[in-house]
């Protein structure tokens, strides 16, 4: 007669090894709980370590600020939390406007976010010329935050998990969940590794931080969300002389570059193409958004680009993420839907959802951020 084995027990099951997942099992480890974070692939494989690399507070909505600003702060202490700086530059951020009907908006958006300390500085006509020769006729002013910078994305997301797992938490790649269940008192789940026999387990908590594909255990218990998949379009060219002196964005949109210490510039704008599961970068769009970037900064006119990419990404309709606790079912922890901006994010939100775990609460606002928030309003998932 066969033995029956016992279902393997944590504190908490991780359901996605991203940013947000691996950081989150980090945080609860370095608390003393028993965590297990199941990832189906490898650990920043997705969204996390393809992503264009900013590590920005600038430009984020009001709600997000506090969270921002909270995770900012871990930014400056990645080589003791994770054993790496991550490539991690403090370049701060320059948000270009493209014509003079943008500058009041960033006017506004300055004057709101010295509300929550953080400080930025609008710059226009001859004074912006002086400040920024390298830039084209593409912009005509902008807001500079000199806290925000840029990182090595493949670099940072790896690390963390390497950091949980030498917590004692255990990271599992390669092993998707495939069945999930809550039995009234705790969480039952089976994983397949790719070799081996299925897992069987048991959990106090689940926190869900499967990005894109959130909606699977979302829908399980009752709250899928109006949630879908984009892919951000972004390439990069061969090394080039200094000239890019911040990390870029534009006011309302369209392009956004930086260059690393190498000299290569990573550029990003528009959207590739994909079918929900994998993504590709397309070059139509790579064409357009490079003669925008070239308007902005003319010494990109002759770079040779070397590489391109994309990834799969989730979007809300109001580009806010999903993170707290379940309505429906106790102990479940959502934290996903970062539609594009959560690379910044994501380090402060695995501390959140450790509050949330250890706590029952955080000191972090998060109340926009509910799972419910779209089926209050009347928003169909």
């Amino acid at each position: 007669m066969s033995e029956v084995r016992k279902p393997l027990h944590y504190d908490v099951v991780v359901a996605g090894g991203g940013l947000v997942g691996a950081s989150a099992a980090r945080a609860l480890a370095e608390r003393g709980l028993k965590v297990a974070l199941f990832e189906r692939r490898y650990c920043g494989a997705q969204a996390s370590g393809v992503n264009y690399g900013g590590v920005r507070c600038q430009g984020r909505s009001e709600a997000q600020l506090p969270l921002a600003m909270r995770a900012r702060r871990i930014w400056d202490r990645l080589p003791a939390l994770i054993g790496i700086d991550g490539e991690f530059v403090r370049s701060g951020h320059l948000r270009l406007a493209r014509r003079e009907s943008d500058l009041e908006p960033l006017d506004r958006w300055s004057a709101m976010a010295a509300n929550y300390g953080l400080s930025t500085t609008v710059f226009r006509g001859a004074e912006f010329r002086r400040r920024f020769p390298w830039l084209g006729d593409g912009a005509v002013g902008g807001s500079l935050c000199m806290t925000d910078g840029h990182a090595n994305p493949r670099l940072v997301s790896p690390a963390f998990a390497r950091a949980a797992r030498a917590l004692g938490a255990h990271v599992r790649e390669l092993t998707p969940i495939t069945s999930i269940a809550h039995d009234g008192v705790r969480f039952q789940l089976t994983a397949q590794p790719e070799a081996g026999d299925a897992l069987h387990v048991s959990s106090d908590w689940l926190l869900n931080t499967s990005g894109a594909w959130a909606n699977h255990i979302a829908g399980t218990f009752g709250e899928r969300v109006p949630m879908h998949a984009i892919y951000p379009n972004m390439w990069v060219t061969e090394p080039l002389p200094k000239f890019v002196g911040h990390n870029l964005g534009v006011y309302g949109g369209g392009v956004y570059a930086r260059q690393v210490e190498r000299g290569n510039c990573v550029i990003g704008g528009g959207r590739g193409t994909g079918n929900g599961e994998y993504a590709q970068p397309s070059a139509d769009t790579t064409r357009a958004v490079m003669r925008e970037a070239c308007a902005l900064l003319p010494a990109l006119r002759n770079a040779l680009l070397i590489r391109t990419w994309s990834g799969v990404e989730g979007e809300t309709p109001d580009d806010n993420p999903i993170i707290g606790m379940s309505r429906t079912t106790p102990r479940l922890v959502h934290g996903f839907g970062f539609s594009g901006g959560g690379f910044l994010l994501a380090p402060g939100v695995g501390e959140v959802l450790a509050d949330l775990v250890t706590q029952g609460e955080t000191a972090t606002p998060i109340g926009a951020f509910a799972v419910d928030r779209f089926a209050k309003v009347g928003v169909a998932a």
